[in-house]
């Protein structure tokens, strides 16, 4: 049994108060939103995050979900055609760019964000929520309720994760015997057992600030990208005794990522579903 199932009734029915910021820590948290990809499998020159989605760039979508939650200052990583990322994003309130030179992970894009976050002295432990900025069905009552999940269970490290049926090439959370997180498992290493798994890693993550600097400074890149992967760090701060979680808080819709044309276009259908509003 997942130690905090016995939560989740009570997490929900506080979602609105976690909204307007009953979340268990003073002042919003810090949100970092990885944008600095190209998206090869798009099959063009744009930068993914600037695909319209609805007749708008799908990185609008992110931080209009964010603003409806405790989030006071949000970092959103650049790399690939960084300019045009800043150019189209230039109104919006909160909003700082970090530039990622050379994508070398998740990871390091998070790595970059450090001196940033060092600026604000004064929040040393408050949340970093972390974030794709190519899912434009992230809802915000999916991290309101990571963010009060957060807030009172004193965590250093919480997952945002979902149930999902057909959980082909999406990252496993493996669990121990009492039901608490173990570790993340890639679908190409995971067993047979472990690959029956059906809750998965959506790359939606929140740190206490001081905890995830000290397991970024860790990071290794041994492994055969020779990349820096975010997903160590749950299992760096476990090892250390942190209190370390996941929390299976996302909806199915949040499980529609995008990553090829035909991926964007199911994107849009369950957006229209939803009520999502066309922008053009």
């Amino acid at each position: 049994m997942n130690p905090l199932e016995n939560k989740d009734s009570a997490a929900k029915s506080d979602s609105a108060a976690s909204s307007s910021g009953n979340t268990g820590f003073s002042g919003g948290a810090t949100a970092i939103v990885m944008a600095a990809g190209k998206g090869t499998r798009m099959k063009s020159e744009l930068p993914k995050v600037l695909f319209p989605v609805l007749g708008r760039p799908m990185i609008h979508w992110v931080l209009d979900a964010l603003e409806q939650v405790p989030v006071s200052r949000v970092l959103v990583v650049v790399g690939y055609r960084h300019e045009d990322v800043r150019r189209e994003l230039q109104g919006r309130k909160n909003v700082e760019f970090v530039l990622q030179e050379q994508q070398l992970g998740t990871g390091h894009a998070v790595q970059m964000c450090v001196p940033s976050l060092r600026d604000k002295q004064d929040s040393g432990s408050g949340p970093v929520m972390v974030v794709a900025g190519d899912s434009p069905l992230v809802q915000s009552s999916s991290l309101g309720e990571l963010l009060h999940a957060f807030g009172m269970g004193d965590f250093s490290c919480l997952l945002g994760t979902l149930i999902k049926p057909d959980p082909q090439g999406l990252g496993r959370i493996v669990r121990d015997a009492q039901g608490g997180f173990e570790r993340i498992v890639e679908q190409k290493d995971a067993s047979v057992e472990e690959s029956k798994i059906q809750e998965v890693n959506m790359s939606t993550y929140l740190f206490k600030q001081d905890r995830l600097i000290w397991a970024l400074e860790r990071l290794g890149n041994n492994n055969a990208q020779n990349e820096y992967y975010l997903t160590d760090c749950p299992a760096l701060l476990k090892e250390q005794g942190d209190r370390v979680d996941a929390l299976a808080a996302l909806k199915a819709c949040e499980a529609l990522s995008i990553n090829t044309i035909d991926e964007l276009e199911k994107v849009e259908d369950k957006m229209k579903e939803l009520g999502y509003r066309c922008k053009s």
